[in-house]
């Protein structure tokens, strides 16, 4: 039997490595911690069914290298991406320093309307913080970014990241201002029942001057 869903957004997970970006995607999969975590060879995927706004949406999520040899590979599934967790350690400023080039990629590679979430991951280690959660808002005000500190150990914002980035995609194609029939959006609707009504409502709401009297 063939998953319902009413949209399917495409999600990049991207920063440095060492960060715990595969663990935030295996807690939000899986809904429990990897402990036995590695350094990701290229790209891993995972994906899952949540529930936004009262729709349906299947969120197809890409888990980037961080290492700089993987680079290229990993600049490849920038393209077409709707959603975007920059992810940094909070207890490594060497990784903060390195979001503006990973930002920068996104923006450059990406769709330009892509929608991007900073997140402050490992906030359980308090004690071995290096960057305040001012400062990361203050990047993430500077940048036009939403901004979650996550615990992928705890489990702490892990669902609320992916929800508050799918939430902002969302409203987005309400406003017409994200349009899910562009190539290149990362966005696609569940099934072509969908899209069908779509399309009635539009030919509905547009002026039959062929049916008028002259």
């Amino acid at each position: 039997m063939s998953e319902s869903y009413d949209y399917l957004f495409k999600f990049l997970i991207i920063g440095s490595a060492g960060i715990g970006k595969s663990c935030i995607l295996h807690h939000f999969i899986e809904s429990k911690f990897k402990d036995d975590s590695s350094h990701t060879i290229g790209v891993e995927f995972g994906s899952r069914i949540v529930n936004v706004g009262g729709k349906s949406v299947k969120l197809q999520i890409w888990d980037t290298a961080g290492q700089e040899r993987f680079r290229s590979v990993t600049r490849s599934y920038y393209r077409g991406a709707a959603g975007a967790l920059l992810v940094y350690d909070t207890t490594s400023r060497e990784s903060f320093n390195a979001l503006s080039n990973w930002l920068n990629d996104a923006r450059t590679l990406a769709s330009p309307n892509i929608v991007i979430l900073l997140v402050g991951n490992k906030k359980d280690l308090e004690e071995e913080r290096e960057v305040t959660f001012l400062e990361a808002s203050t990047f993430a005000q500077e940048n036009e970014l939403i901004f979650l500190e996550t615990s992928a150990k705890t489990g702490e914002n892990v669902e609320e990241a992916f929800l508050k980035c799918s939430k902002t995609i969302l409203a987005k194609i309400e406003t017409g201002e994200l349009d899910p029939e562009r190539i290149g959006s990362g966005i696609q609707y569940g099934d072509s029942a969908l899209r069908n009504l779509q399309t009635r409502q539009r030919i509905s709401r547009t002026p039959d001057y062929c049916s008028r009297k002259i």
